[in-house]
């Protein structure tokens, strides 16, 4: 078992394979927070938590009942396992509850422990699964009201991942009002930590920011009810002079798709505190009598040996234990979607034509994107009305899935279900559907609102339309957008006082509604996208094994994006296509070569006119769907390594690797982001090789010992051209 339970000194220490996370109930009941970090053996470290009182800090009278003039214990410098507000402890709460008579303060009291086989389950929400971990639960109890937290940990020790949920339960007469339910507290008491966070904004996500962490509170958020372009609910904090591969390092990665926020805050006594969860900006929560409140669930990984090796865990946890379904680990098809290369205008003759184009290219799957039903032919109207329109496509939506599939191509399809346009059927039908504030003109993006997907009767609605299209048309792959984020917040079947739960009751809605049609329809591939990356997260993970990385497909801004993304996520569910040049985001002119590069380490595909194509950027296409292909299992499965930042001042290339488990094979691939004169160069350390073994490039005959390799460096080859890009295959000498 990964759980270790010592009754003498009440510790609970969880092990992974390198990590440790150890637990406390101290002789006044409070549920303390002692270790996490490299994994030793079994010692209680609460020895190093009592720092003394900082000045001004409230001394409960429960604590010294023999002396209440006694000041050297406080809960406001102590180390906390779950933080709440309103018992004495100044610095960020994670869970606030307001009782029936007003009152503001949880105070917790440890009750029991037990610990049981394989992870736990969070109703109607995204949860890490897996029969080969374990739970441990924690329950504590308001010294007061018949109040419970139950505090949920899964260990998988194979990837050194440790989750964290809880459960809120209301056992009193009355109702309780939860007006902050974030999932964890982390308390460092000593050292100091930078935190990474990853922030953006449309067409350019995930852009990697390190800053240390300052006194008071840096916050990682979004109040958009999506997690959204400008922030992502994934952090790091580590040490100051961590890297890639030396330095302690905690990843943090909340599984949720809505609101959240991330704090990092550090008190006047240097003890940083860090809270994940969901967002408490306009949120409170009705608990009814006998009822639970569950929060979103937090994914730790710590690592001794820096940001490397905390991504490879979280990349193997996320394939193997938070995708599901037929494609989780399956592979995927070569993929074309038209959007770039028509856009609104189209008939079912043009995407037919492509189709045929694409798969003399080796593409596989026809991905029809916006603009295919109702009147569509601009984004001001039919969103609602998924209905095909066959006067556009010139026959039925069936049948221009035949003619895609008699061309040698599966069929996949765009839509928008989350949204409506005001001038859609669905809207004359049922204004009330979507979010709208009681009078006030309602604040629109993209001409379109939201529709209140934590309504039974628009989720049904809207799971009608589209079961019904792909129950009678031959559809492979689905196109999940969502290119609006929550504003009006306002929901028609809650009341007045209720209207704090309506951003977490939409998320469990959308949850529901994509748990019930990823069910019935197990052979569809599902693509998550929201505006391309804004909703790029562990929660949508579960139900889609991969998202529309960014809509900026130009491959030098890619770098940055991949980049930011790879900490957390990996290959596998970055979507990644080949567009045309000038780009059409940034206008950037770039060699195919370098387009196809970027867009292998993703679900490579193609996002333009094939039919505009010359003959020899055909020729080209072929040659790259071909070696995609050859490398598909290493790309999407191998072990990813950074090893030249895109945002580095000293150096002009963005340089990373796959490398095969088994160390006999690795990838190269090499982009140079920045030109110069007189330009010096560059060399490059591998890692994942076999040291003793030796090495041929691209089937080379020279040999390259995978010590050096590692060691002394690999050349990268200059290519007197902009932006050139190469790809190194890597395989040993048997």
């Amino acid at each position: 078992m990964s759980v270790l339970i010592n009754e003498n000194n009440k510790t609970y220490t969880l092990y992974t394979n390198s990590s440790m996370y150890q637990i406390k109930v101290d002789d006044k009941g409070l549920l303390l927070h002692t270790y996490y970090g490299k994994r030793l053996d079994y010692s209680d470290m609460s020895y190093a938590l009592y720092k003394g009182v900082p000045g001004f800090s409230p001394i409960s009278s429960d604590f010294n009942i023999y002396d209440p003039w006694d000041d050297t214990y406080s809960v406001c410098n102590i180390a906390q396992e779950i933080s709440t507000f309103g018992n004495g402890d100044f610095r960020n709460s994670a869970l606030n509850v307001r009782f029936a008579d007003g009152t503001l303060g949880f105070e917790p009291r440890f009750v029991s422990a037990s610990v049981e086989k394989g992870k736990y389950k969070i109703p109607g929400l995204p949860a890490f699964y897996g029969d080969d971990a374990d739970t441990l639960i924690i329950t504590l109890k308001d010294k007061v009201y018949d109040v419970y937290i139950h505090l949920y940990y899964g260990v998988f020790e194979e990837y050194d991942l440790i989750t964290r949920s809880v459960r809120i339960e209301n056992k009193t007469s009355l109702p309780i009002y939860i007006e902050k339910a974030l999932s964890m507290t982390l308390d460092f008491q000593y050292g100091k930590y930078d935190l990474i966070s990853f922030h953006g904004k449309h067409a350019e996500e995930r852009m990697f920011e390190r800053n240390h962490i300052m006194h008071g509170t840096n916050s990682v958020s979004s109040t958009r009810g999506a997690s959204g372009h400008m922030q992502n609910p994934f952090v790091i904090i580590c040490d100051e002079n961590a890297g890639e591969y030396s330095g302690n390092a905690w990843g943090i990665a909340l599984v949720y798709s809505g609101s959240f926020e991330i704090n990092a805050s550090k008190n006047q006594m240097n003890d940083v505190r860090i809270t994940a969860g969901i967002n408490h900006e306009n949120f409170n929560f009705e608990v009814l009598p006998n009822d639970v409140f569950c929060t979103p669930e937090v994914a730790m990984v710590y690592s001794d040996s820096g940001f490397d090796k905390m991504s490879g865990c979280y990349h193997k946890a996320i394939r193997n234990n938070l995708c599901r379904g037929k494609y989780k680990l399956a592979r995927r098809p070569v993929l074309i979607n038209n959007w770039e290369g028509t856009y609104f205008n189209f008939n079912g003759d043009k995407l037919v034509s492509m189709a045929k184009d694409a798969k003399e290219l080796g593409v596989e799957l026809f991905v029809m994107d916006d603009g295919w039903f109702g009147k569509r032919d601009d984004d001001r109207c039919s969103l609602g009305d998924w209905y095909p329109n066959e006067k556009k496509l010139g026959c039925t939506l069936a049948e221009l899935a035949k003619r895609i599939n008699d061309a040698g191509l599966k069929f996949g399809i765009w839509f928008e279900p989350e949204c409506i346009s005001e001038d859609s059927d669905l809207y004359r039908a049922h204004p009330d559907y979507a979010f709208r504030m009681p009078g006030r003109n309602p604040s629109r993006c993209r001409s379109q609102l939201v529709l209140d997907m934590s309504r039974k009767e628009v989720r049904d609605n809207i799971y009608d339309q589209i079961s019904k299209i792909l129950r009678e048309v031959n559809v492979s792959y689905v196109k999940w957008d969502f290119n609006s984020h929550i504003c009006n917040v306002y929901s028609a079947d809650l009341p007045a006082s209720r209207q704090g739960e309506v951003y977490h009751r939409y998320m469990l809605g959308l949850y529901e509604l994509l748990e019930r049609i990823t069910t019935d329809f197990p052979d569809v591939l599902f693509e998550s996208c929201s505006g391309g990356g804004g909703r790029f997260d562990c929660g949508m993970l579960y139900y889609m094994p991969q998202v529309w990385t960014s809509d900026d497909t130009d491959p030098v801004e890619r770098l940055k994006i991949q980049y930011g993304t790879s900490f957390a996520y990996p290959v596998s569910t970055m979507g990644a296509h080949v567009s045309a040049s000038p780009n059409h985001q940034s206008a950037r002119v770039t060699p195919l070569k370098t387009r196809g590069a970027v867009a292998y380490f993703g679900t490579y595909g193609l996002e333009l006119d094939v039919t505009k194509m010359t003959l020899e950027e055909k020729e080209e296409i072929k040659r790259q769907i071909a070696e995609f292909k050859r490398h598909y299992d290493l790309i999407q499965n191998g072990e990813y390594h950074r090893l030249i930042s895109p945002f580095s001042n000293d150096s002009n290339y963005c340089v990373w690797e796959v490398s095969s488990s088994d160390g006999k094979e690795a990838i190269v691939c090499s982009v140079r982001n920045k030109s110069e004169a007189n330009y010096a160069n560059e060399i490059v350390k591998l890692k994942g090789l076999i040291p003793d073994k030796y090495y041929r490039i691209n089937g080379g005959d020279k040999k390259y010992l995978g010590g050096a390799l590692m060691q002394l460096g690999m050349p990268i080859k200059f290519d007197f051209i902009p932006y050139p890009a190469n790809i190194y295959h890597l395989t040993v000498c048997e």
